[in-house]
């Protein structure tokens, strides 16, 4: 079974959203404090975490950002519905996707679906030796693996899969709805920033093409364009 750890001080919430991931045929461990589940998260035994932002001894943020020092695996932050802030800020430390509190488990579920669609070993007929290639891009998406420059990419999930919809693109303006219909699993919601807020972090890591362009383009008013050299 997948196992899902829910990282929320909410006892009553966490019970209610444990039971109907169970119902869904997931494994789901719960705990109810940063430090906690900073170790649960570390441990290598799930195969995501959903961590509210808001909990007593250590905040969500900084959970995440220790997370994030060690490990790679996909996370989904709950905050505050309406609060920007920590939304942005957990995007910029490398969460996956978030939700809104208060959340119905149905929509918790999809959102863990969809992520987890994105993250599991490619089939066996997409063909392990598959490699994509742009400039000085190399991406094994059955391995979830990515070179910039014969240098190894630290990304997360959700980076990896937008990097993937652009480059399989390269040279074609794609749009923000596509991006995250394809790299997040779900429609773009009306004012989001989460694609843009992921796209300044892949720029960082990927650094600046030899003429000092960004090899992501911002096309106005259709998206973003992963250019060809």
């Amino acid at each position: 079974m997948v196992k899902v750890l829910l990282i929320d001080d909410d006892v009553e919430l966490v019970g209610m959203l444990g039971e109907y991931l169970e119902q869904e045929s997931f494994a789901v461990k719960a705990v109810h404090d940063g430090d906690a589940g900073l170790f649960e998260a570390l441990s290598g035994n799930y195969a995501i975490a959903v961590l509210d932002v808001m909990m007593p001894r250590m905040n969500g943020i900084e959970t995440l950002r220790r997370i994030r020092m060690q490990s790679r695996m996909p996370i989904i932050m709950l905050t505050a519905k309406g609060d920007d802030t920590d939304r942005i800020v957990g995007l910029e430390l490398g969460a996956d996707d978030y939700v809104p509190k208060p959340c119905t488990p149905r929509e918790l579920t999809a959102r863990i679906r969809a992520i987890l669609r994105r993250t599991q070993t490619s089939s066996i007929d997409e063909g392990l030796s598959q490699v994509l290639e742009v400039g000085h891009l190399k991406m094994w998406p059955s391995q979830r693996r990515a070179e910039w420059d014969s240098k190894p990419l630290d990304l997360t999930s959700t980076e990896f899969n937008l990097l993937e919809v652009l480059v399989r693109q390269a040279g074609q303006p794609v749009s923000k709805n596509i991006l995250s219909e394809q790299g997040l699993g779900r429609p773009l919601a009306r004012f989001e920033r989460s694609i843009d807020v992921h796209m300044s972090s892949i720029r960082q890591k990927l650094g600046a093409l030899p003429d000092g362009r960004s090899c992501i383009q911002t096309v106005y008013r259709q998206g973003y364009q992963f250019i060809k050299e």
